[in-house]
């Protein structure tokens, strides 16, 4: 099946990641994670608003008051979009240990969940990687640990089932837990996936209606989509070399939005670090769960 993958922003990030669709704002928030920018792009204007923090930002999440909370180098930070205020919430300064967010996702009872990784990369023999979650009113814990880069967070259509992805060429595995959002409670970790089996390691993701986890596979050209038994059902080329998050949007959610990694100097991928939209038939996303703030 060919599926047409449109540039819909030529962003040139640097690393372009944290892609949620705001249905508040029907648009897509969106980082670049070294340039330390929150993006918001209006699909219907096209516009492109930034806000800028003069430091590395991992990932962001919306609020149920319409606010954004995003994971910098020194913490958690309540952003209003409006006045351009920035709140600290503490938490980690992974910054000081090295490290910096990456991959981020909210869970069903609506608390917010940031991994991190070395700031030397993801190439790094380190497993000092850390999930985090910020509860809404400003309690931060220790998930787990062990990981070289957390990525790949998502949840199940019912919350029951919890997804992490390690991007280590070495690893390079996705696994899956049994998740009690009432307690935050992650257990019976398995490999779900292990990405070996296609060309890309496992970046960004999210899941769909159908409850199939689809993979930002970076390395790879490609988007990987995965039922909830671990089979590989599609795989759909990418216009460039490091696809690296994927959100659904739209005002039917049927948009696939994927933001990308820039790859400078690089001809046969002018548009990487770009920002694309796909439609693939039959396949819908889910609202994207909000913080509970």
């Amino acid at each position: 099946m060919a599926i047409n993958v449109d540039c819909v922003f030529d962003a040139r990030a640097a690393t372009g990641e944290g892609a949620i669709w705001s249905q508040a704002r029907a648009g897509l928030w969106w980082v670049d994670i070294p340039a330390g920018r929150l993006h918001l792009h209006t699909p219907s204007t096209g516009e492109n608003a930034v806000w800028e923090f003069g430091r590395p930002i991992g990932c962001a999440a919306e609020t149920r008051s319409g606010r954004v909370v995003v994971a910098l180098t020194d913490g958690f930070f309540e952003l209003d979009a409006g006045s351009g205020e920035l709140t600290a919430l503490g938490g980690p300064a992974p910054g000081t240990r090295g490290h910096r967010f990456n991959d981020g996702a909210v869970d069903p009872a609506g608390r917010f969940l940031a991994g991190t990784m070395p700031l030397a990369g993801g190439l790094a023999e380190d497993t000092s990687g850390t999930l985090y979650s910020l509860d809404g009113d400003g309690t931060v814990a220790e998930v787990m640990g062990g990981f070289h880069v957390i990525n790949g967070m998502a949840f199940s259509p019912d919350g029951r089932i919890g997804y992490i992805s390690d991007s280590f060429p070495s690893l390079r595995t996705i696994w899956a837990w049994d998740y009690d959002a009432d307690g935050a409670v992650w257990s019976n970790r398995r490999v779900f996936f292990d990405t070996r089996a296609v060309a890309g390691r496992p970046d960004g993701a999210t899941v769909d209606a159908d409850g199939c986890y689809w993979m930002a596979g970076v390395s790879g050209w490609q988007l990987v989509r995965i039922t909830p038994d671990g089979k590989v059902d599609m795989e759909i080329p990418m216009p460039v070399e490091k696809p690296s998050k994927i959100a659904f949007g739209g005002p039917d959610l049927r948009t696939m939005y994927v933001t990308s990694i820039r790859m400078e100097d690089d001809p046969e991928q002018p548009l990487s670090g770009g920002l694309f939209a796909l439609e693939v038939p039959g396949v819908t996303g889910l609202p994207a769960t909000l913080m509970d703030r």
